[in-house]
């Protein structure tokens, strides 16, 4: 695609190094920011430079935060002896839109995958064995994906956290395997919370 314009095509260029964005999207994309008024484009570009340099991640769950703990962490209503791990950010956000978990989370920021070289000490384990340590853990729910890796992922931390005597628990096998939290429509998300079974006899059958 050749442009009249090079910083035009240098604009499509960053456009379409966004996932699922194609060349012809981040054309489009790229001449409506061009179209609109000069102060919505300064707001659009400063509101994703804000979230670049100021984001972090929480100190307790390793969730995305604008402080140093974030809202479902700072929360007092929430059950902190009650604790969801969870693959990424987009799994805390899938389970709390089906507003059926009233505990607190912990973000793994992945699961263990051999053949990609990630281990368990490349995840956010050590930060979720430390939470349970102290004690005060009541339960640990993992809703992880029905993968080979979350699997593999859930067989080690149910092993580790046994060692510490909490009670593990994971989702109904409601979801189809091979499949993502973040893609399951929130009714059978919410179902497979609500039905969730102690890890050992889950791993079971």
């Amino acid at each position: 695609m050749s442009l009249s314009s090079a910083l035009l095509e240098q604009a499509v260029d960053q456009l379409a190094t966004l996932p699922g964005i194609g060349r012809r999207t981040a054309m489009r994309l790229a001449l409506d920011l061009l179209r609109r008024e000069q102060h919505e484009v300064v707001r659009f570009s400063d509101a994703i430079r804000r979230m670049r340099d100021e984001v972090r991640f929480c100190e307790v769950c390793c969730n995305i935060s604008d402080e140093a703990k974030c809202a479902i962490c700072r929360d007092p209503n929430r059950d902190e002896a009650l604790i969801c791990v969870v693959e990424d950010i987009r799994d805390v956000i899938a389970i709390e839109n089906t507003r059926q978990f009233k505990g607190r989370f912990h973000v793994l920021g992945g699961v263990i995958s051999p053949m990609d070289g990630i281990g368990p000490d490349d995840l956010n384990t050590r930060q979720l064995m430390d939470r349970v340590m102290p004690g005060g853990t009541r339960e640990v729910i993992l809703a992880l994906g029905t993968t080979l890796e979350g699997d593999t992922t859930g067989f080690y931390l149910n092993r580790k956290l046994a060692e510490q005597g909490v009670t593990v628990t994971m989702l109904a096998r409601g979801l189809s395997v091979g499949g993502e939290l973040s893609t399951t429509d929130e009714l059978t998300l919410g179902r497979s919370i609500a039905d969730r079974k102690p890890y050992e006899q889950s791993v079971k059958r």
